[in-house]
């Protein structure tokens, strides 16, 4: 029997306030153990939590870039489960009225385009960290985390792939890094995916059991995690067995999932209203005017660039992967006008010195404005192509201009036609077989007494103009 996989996520997004979401403790990351506590995000006795404004504006921003619908009324409710981690037994969170609903995003896998529902978006506290040490008979917690302010945002099960599931979560955080909302930081929990998925037999549409994925941080991960998966369940109904409501978590070492605990179903956490936070009222202008400070959106800034910059679309969804990018690929074409060729570097050797250096365009050492002076360089035929490829990283590395690396190096590109002429006529006595061959018309032969010239310039001369000049005298030779 062939076997069709559905998957919905949910991804817990760190919103990126200074303070907790229902106190004044510090959200840094990187503290030392409980340094960022107090009563109120440790649970004791007597204290009461109180709404950061600044994260329902946030779930309000995300919301809106997801389209979702904005609900005026929304409360929050307790979420019991006992943990270690979770100091008040208790997390408080939105269950029957979240601050958003029914929202979409659209993702590109492939070239086809799908628009993935959002089933809701709801904001919570965290829980606390256990931290199992190496060598230690048990293991501790560390509460600073306990009381950050998360958006949960939940999909409908509309993917049907691991590769959809990259292409959303991708799409996702480079929307809520947009918004600013969000670092997007897999690595640090800034950004935690959970997928849930379960098989089902192709053609039918009652769903299977479903397993959740838990402990991924990177994309890769996520991907072979869900590969894993799907395998291991099919394998499980092809020799007839059972797939268990669990959870699992993802096992780097060894490749594979691993069970973690049965899975909950909502009843399971006695969900009731929070009688310490009233009802959040959100007025409709509040929210609107919220609306009109949204940034432009990756995929408007994808429509934007091929439209107003000729771009070939894949140039445009890299260049705009990340906000700083995008925003340095703009200077860069104010100041030169060719959008092509300054895609055709931002892309390249600019991406991959940022990739080495592990940061974002927006850190990046080399300006915009000395980028720009290099091209200009190869536009005037100072330097060429090759000697600007380089020089490149040197320039992205040293603080110098390029005038001043080429000079200090002697790369000044020769176009004077004189020279050129003396090193072709030089090189055509050197070679007349060749020179022979190309009147007989062996063409192909051009490439190699242009690569001659070259030689004999060491490197400096204009290949254009070699090309140009060489041509000339090889056809008025044979008239």
């Amino acid at each position: 029997m062939t076997y069709e996989v559905v998957i919905g996520v949910e991804v817990h997004a760190q919103l990126r306030t200074a303070s907790k979401m229902f106190c004044g403790c510090s959200t840094a990351f990187g503290a030392p153990p409980n340094s960022q506590t107090c009563p109120v995000c440790l649970g004791l006795p007597g204290s009461l939590p109180v709404i950061n404004r600044t994260a329902v504006e946030m779930a309000v921003r995300a919301g809106l870039a997801l389209n979702c619908r904005i609900n005026t009324l929304n409360r929050f409710a307790r979420k019991n489960y006992f943990y270690p981690d979770l100091p008040k037994g208790y997390q408080i969170s939105q269950y029957d009225a979240p601050i958003c609903e029914q929202g979409w995003v659209v993702i590109t896998v492939g070239g086809t385009k799908k628009s993935i529902r959002i089933r809701r978006a709801h904001l919570e506290e965290d829980a606390g960290k256990t931290v199992h040490e190496v060598g230690s008979s048990g293991s501790v917690v560390d509460f600073n985390r306990a009381g950050t302010p998360l958006l949960e945002i939940v999909t409908e099960p509309d993917m049907r792939s691991a590769d959809e599931v990259v292409a959303y979560l991708k799409t996702l955080r480079d929307i809520l890094i947009y918004l600013e909302v969000c670092d997007g930081n897999m690595e640090q929990g800034s950004f935690r995916c959970e997928p849930n998925l379960s098989l089902r037999p192709l053609g039918t549409e009652t769903f299977g059991t479903k397993v959740e994925l838990k402990n991924i941080n990177s994309f890769k991960y996520v991907k072979d995690a869900i590969e894993y998966e799907i395998k291991r369940q099919t394998k499980v109904l092809k020799e007839e067995g059972t797939v268990r409501q669990e959870t699992r978590l993802w096992n780097l070492e060894r490749g594979e999932t691993v069970v973690m605990r049965s899975k909950e179903e909502a009843h399971d956490y006695r969900y009731f209203p929070d009688p310490d936070l009233v009802p959040l009222q959100l007025e409709k202008e509040w929210t609107e005017g919220i609306r009109a400070t949204l940034p432009e959106l990756p995929a408007a800034k994808v429509a934007r660039f091929v439209h107003d910059y000729g771009l070939p679309e894949y140039d445009a969804m890299v260049l705009t992967a990340s906000k700083g990018l995008a925003e340095y690929f703009e200077r860069c074409v104010t100041l030169f006008g060719q959008p092509k060729t300054v895609s055709n570097w931002v892309m390249g050797e600019l991406s991959r010195e940022l990739n080495v250096a592990g940061i974002d365009a927006s850190s990046s050492p080399l300006s915009p404005e000395r980028l720009v002076e290099l091209l200009r360089l190869v536009e005037q035929g100072a330097i060429s192509l090759k000697m600007a490829r380089e020089i490149f990283p040197e320039l992205y590395k040293s603080g110098k201009t390029a005038d001043q690396i080429v000079r200090e190096r002697g790369l000044t590109q020769v176009s004077d036609e004189e020279t050129i002429g003396t090193l072709i006529n030089q090189v055509m006595a050197d070679y007349p077989a060749q020179v022979a061959q190309f009147r007989q018309g062996k063409q192909q032969v051009l490439g190699f007494l242009i690569g001659q010239v070259m030689k004999a310039s060491g490197g400096k001369a204009n290949p254009g103009k070699v090309n140009e000049l060489l041509k000339r005298k090889l056809t008025s030779s044979t008239q």
